[in-house]
């Protein structure tokens, strides 16, 4: 019982075996934690008593997150797919008190969900546990901790032969080397996903692989591919009854359009996608669909619309700790601000930009910023700052062997014959 708990701990508080570090929250000093677990190793009897410990966490946490990824994905079928729980976790009365839990939890999640690896009996909640936290990765506040746990995860399904598993986590890789700007890697754990979740008649992640694939084919110009992953996700999203998973399918959709000069198309399925999200009370994922609607406005000559509707994005990312997207908002209000000749504010905002994007998000992602900024700086008269941008783009694009790079070339040919 809580009471009963909160008394027991405030004792180990009082000996100075625990330290209450805020209100309801307590931690071992290192040594005491350390201490702890060799004596749990080497007194438990029977050991079965340590794995029921850890596998009453497990269920604690799953249940906790799913509910955190509810509260911010009202709509999302995600949590009716997930491994079933005995134990109850927390509730919350908003999103922000979620999104604060999820957090403060989330070196102690991820080790749980680590633990948790080497039993078959825990695996697969494990797995379902990262995939409801995705979170983590995709704020870019844990990408790497929350990459490592997960290819920890594939490894250890692959080898119990559970291919629901490893489909899951191959998933969770996916969206880890997506975020990253690793689209190679990416497009191939998402490949993965779907056989292996085919194969088995896991519905849910052959959706969100094919919609993952579809954002990196974009990412990779190859278009036609994209506009086929996209629209067989859209369909399966929609045979799934997932409106959230299908406006996010709308939305990706909505930039091949655009990338293939379909403006008018891209605006009205981005608009829907954003409609969807906005019926649906979905604040954060509303967000990307806001993003979404911005690019294709802006490709539409409707500035001032456009800007609208990304900032109201920028305001949501920020609020929602959401890092990588906050950064990339405030690149595409630069590329609004270098359509409307309004070149010191696309400076500044492109500066902000790169720096919240420091160390998250990939060089690819870096690069575009670096050219828009260069752009920016040209148009106020800093031609030395500007080439240097470009010049670091250029390299960028090369390692990568991006296509953008012929553009960067261009710029700084011309720069030079100025």
């Amino acid at each position: 019982p809580l009471w009963d708990t909160e008394d027991l701990l405030e004792a180990l508080v009082d000996t100075s075996l625990l330290e209450s570090a805020a209100p309801g929250r307590y931690r071992y000093h290192d040594l005491v934690r350390l201490y702890a677990r060799a004596c749990a190793d080497r007194d438990e009897h029977p050991p079965t008593e340590k794995e029921a410990a850890l596998s009453r966490l497990l269920d604690f946490y799953l249940s906790t997150a799913a509910r955190v990824y509810a509260i911010e994905r009202p709509g999302d079928r995600l949590v009716d797919h997930l491994e079933p729980t005995t134990y109850e976790g927390l509730a919350f009365t908003d999103r922000h008190e979620a999104q604060d839990w999820l957090y403060a939890e989330s070196h102690c999640l991820l080790a749980c969900v680590r633990q948790s690896a080497s039993s078959p009996t825990t695996l697969r909640r494990a797995v379902d546990l990262l995939w409801a936290s995705l979170d983590l990765a995709e704020s870019g506040a844990n990408s790497k901790e929350y990459e490592a746990v997960a290819t920890l995860l594939r490894t250890a399904a692959s080898k119990t032969g559970d291919v629901r598993a490893e489909g899951r986590a191959a998933n969770a890789l996916a969206y880890v080397h997506h975020y990253q700007g690793r689209f190679d890697q990416a497009d191939r754990e998402a490949e993965s996903v779907v056989a292996a979740a085919r194969s088995i008649g896991d519905p849910l992640p052959v959706c969100w692989a094919l919609n993952a694939r579809g954002a990196i084919a974009h990412y990779q110009a190859r278009f036609g591919d994209a506009d086929e992953h996209l629209t067989l996700a859209i369909a399966l999203f929609r045979e799934a009854g997932d409106p959230a998973g299908e406006a996010a399918a709308l939305c990706n959709l909505s930039r091949i359009r655009l990338a293939t000069g379909r403006t008018e198309d891209a605006v009205r399925m981005a608009r829907k996608g954003a409609d969807m999200y906005e019926e649906m009370g979905h604040a954060l994922k509303g967000a990307n669909g806001r993003y979404a609607l911005g690019l294709a406005l802006t490709e539409d000559g409707q500035l001032k619309a456009a800007r609208n509707q990304l900032r109201e994005a920028l305001a949501v990312f920020a609020d929602s700790r959401q890092r990588l997207w906050e950064g990339m908002t405030l690149f595409r209000i630069a590329e609004v601000d270098m359509a409307d000749r309004r070149y010191g504010a696309a400076a500044a905002g492109a500066e902000m930009a790169l720096t919240l994007l420091r160390g998250i998000g990939g060089e690819w992602r870096r690069g575009i910023v670096l050219t828009v900024l260069g752009r920016a700086l040209d148009g106020i008269g800093q031609s030395g700052r500007a080439r240097v941008c470009w010049q670091e783009a250029l390299a960028l694009y090369e390692e990568l062997g991006a296509p953008e790079a012929a553009e960067v070339k261009g710029l700084l040919g011309r720069a030079l014959a100025a």
